[in-house]
């Protein structure tokens, strides 16, 4: 392990249950008289044994079929949630792209959830003004500032939350496949500014696209079925990952509760 002066993320063994229950008296009689020996649901284990670090002002890749654990394991980095096992450290200013888009008030227009997702990175009311401005223009959806979130497509609400992301001065970014859902444009867009961040800070980028890692990442972990495939250079995981897209047969196993 590197010292903590250069560490900014740090994973050891995690791991994530998530309890299922298969009805909602199951859940009412979890609460009254279950137990971990006598439990009435099932564990499904979105992460099994997940360790990694990243350094001060690198770049990590991760990617993974659908149901592998990337965006549980985000989530977990984030501190939206907690691991079942396992332990996990994070040194600066987070700010999670995908995150902060589950965050917003769907009833609330755009410029009242720039308000909200700055307070939530930790940004004080009169910061929020000064960089309003500044983060309409990047978002680039000009009089849908003033309406209600409800209104916005999947695209809209991804541009509000990289341009609030964009103009809190974190020191880790971390996106979540958010470039899939914008257009070109401001695809390039965010692209162009992540080139920027990352001479001073650190990134951790869940994508689908090897293209996208290549471009953007220095070094790649594969998940698989909840744990660490393999670790690496970014074009011998990407080599790996797309030869077992086309050799392995996709196992819906990794979707079973025990």
């Amino acid at each position: 392990m590197s010292s903590d002066t250069e560490v900014v993320i740090r994973a050891k063994h995690l791991a994530k249950a998530y309890k299922l229950y298969d009805s909602p008296k199951d859940w009412v009689k979890q609460q009254l008289v279950g137990s971990e020996k006598n439990p009435y649901y099932k564990s499904f284990w979105a992460l099994k044994d997940i360790s990694f670090e990243v350094k001060r002002g690198r770049s990590l890749g991760i990617i993974g079929r659908n149901g592998c654990g990337k965006s549980t394991l985000l989530q977990i980095v984030c501190g939206m949630t907690k691991p079942t096992k396992g332990e996990i450290w994070v040194k600066g200013r987070v700010a999670p792209v995908l995150a902060l888009g589950a965050t917003f008030d769907l009833e609330a227009t755009g410029r009242e959830n720039v308000l909200i997702g700055g307070a939530v990175l930790g940004l004080k009311r009169q910061e929020i003004l000064q960089k309003f401005d500044s983060i309409t223009e990047f978002a680039g959806i000009g009089a849908f500032m003033d309406q209600p979130l409800k209104l916005y497509s999947a695209g809209m609400r991804m541009r509000l939350a990289f341009a609030i992301c964009a103009h809190i001065d974190a020191e880790i970014l971390i996106v979540d496949e958010a470039l899939s859902v914008g257009d070109l444009a401001f695809q390039k867009k965010c692209v162009d500014w992540i080139d920027n961040f990352r001479r001073t800070g650190t990134l951790l980028f869940v994508s689908h696209s090897t293209g996208e890692l290549s471009r953007l990442c220095e070094s790649a972990m594969w998940i698989d079925n909840g744990r660490v495939r393999e670790a690496g250079s970014v074009a011998d995981v990407a080599r790996a990952y797309r030869r077992a897209t086309f050799v392995e047969k996709d196992n819906m196993k990794r979707f079973s509760a025990v």
